[in-house]
């Protein structure tokens, strides 16, 4: 018997088969935040995607930006997920968030009280 390959499949399990998120349930509650577009608009959970499809992913602080190799709809081991999904976010982004990430604020001690002036203006210019 030949095995029929899905030609679309819903997006939240689509997210969810490529571990972009945990559960299927954290995928849904993405796309109903408008955390997932396509071509700019909000998604539902529900629609459909093709092999192809760009789609952009709110991770603050930046959108992560990825192409769909190839449809699934059953969960994938992590060093296969490159067979169906490529990310294409633009390497400045990229650099942005590891700018941040290693310029983050230290974390501070117990009962220090709310952050200075000087703390809030370093915390804005590294985009917090």
């Amino acid at each position: 018997m030949a095995e029929i390959k899905e030609t679309e499949v819903r997006i939240d399990v689509y997210l969810w088969s490529v571990r972009l998120f945990k559960s299927r349930s954290q995928a849904t509650e993405a796309c109903k935040n408008g955390k997932i577009s396509i071509n700019g608009y909000s998604v539902k959970p529900s629609r459909n995607i093709h092999s192809g499809v760009t789609f952009e992913m709110r991770d603050n602080p930046i959108t992560r930006t990825y192409v769909v190799k190839q449809i699934l709809q059953k969960r994938v081991g992590a060093k296969f997920v490159p067979e169906y999904l490529e990310e294409t976010t633009a390497p400045e982004v990229l650099k942005r968030l590891q700018e941040i990430t290693e310029n983050q604020f230290i974390t501070r001690d117990r009962g220090t009280g709310r952050p200075t002036k000087k703390d809030r203006r370093d915390m804005e210019k590294f985009g917090w």
